[in-house]
């Protein structure tokens, strides 16, 4: 049965030297896997395969989700390698200090090089 397996996630890059940086530098993680056309990282029991691409993503919502114990601790750990949580004001979500209370859980987000939106989630 399916649900009894680990799924992975996989995000459309164009620039391996820039995927590397940011996945491995930035924001941590080990590369488990790599060849010319993809480079695969873990991210606890998951994995996020890193697909080579001519395009890119186009799309603007979330395409991956971290469940964290504390999100502040996170952010903090991500400000200080660069990477800097995305701030919304509209009439759906409201950031402060880059966090939102999106009702069953506080949330942030952040965007790699390539466009792709990665959420970070503490569940309430």
């Amino acid at each position: 049965m399916l649900k009894e397996h680990p799924i992975d996630t996989v995000l459309l890059i164009t620039d391996k030297n820039l995927a590397t940086e940011f996945y491995q530098q930035k924001v941590g993680l080990d590369i488990v896997e790599e060849d010319e056309h993809r480079i695969v990282v873990a991210s606890g029991p998951g994995r996020i395969t890193l697909s080579l691409s001519t395009t890119g993503t186009s799309d603007t919502q979330t395409q991956a989700s971290w469940r964290v114990k504390d999100i502040a601790e996170e952010l903090q750990v991500l400000r200080q390698r660069g990477i800097h949580p995305e701030e919304y004001n509209d009439e759906f979500i409201q950031t402060k200090n880059g966090i939102a209370d999106v009702g069953f859980a506080w949330a942030a987000w952040i965007v790699d090089p390539f466009q792709n939106v990665l959420g970070i989630l503490q569940m309430k």
